[in-house]
This record gives C-alpha cells, sequence and structure tokens, in this order.
C-alpha cells in the first residue's frame, strides 16, 4: 500500500515536472531548475488533496 503511495508520488511528480519544464522552454526559453522543481512540488500536493477530498466523498464524509 505504501509502495503504491510513493510510486505515485514519484510518477506524478516526474510528470509535472516534465510538463512544466516543456513549458517553459517552449515559451520562455529558459526552464530554472527552482521554478521547475517547486511547481511541480505544488501541483502534487494539489494532487494529493484532491485525491483526500475524493477519498472522502466517497466514504459519504463531508
Amino acid at each position: 500500500m505504501i509502495l503504491r503511495e510513493i510510486f505515485i508520488f514519484v510518477a506524478a511528480f516526474a510528470a509535472f515536472a516534465s510538463a512544466v519544464a516543456a513549458y517553459l522552454a517552449a515559451f520562455h526559453g529558459e526552464a530554472s531548475l527552482k521554478e521547475v522543481l517547486s511547481t511541480a512540488f505544488a501541483a502534487v500536493v494539489g494532487l494529493y488533496v484532491g485525491r483526500f477530498i475524493e477519498r472522502r466523498l466517497a466514504d459519504g464524509r463531508s
């Protein structure tokens, strides 16, 4: 169970980081490591908040 969560975290972080880096490189000409990592981290936090809310709603808790 915990191994699955770690895999989801790593895969989501890698996916968001690569997407952010590609966007910054394509539209701004440069992609700083700080911007890429901080934006990817914020996206993963949002992903986990959404998963937490979805699980609570599926259980019938508000």
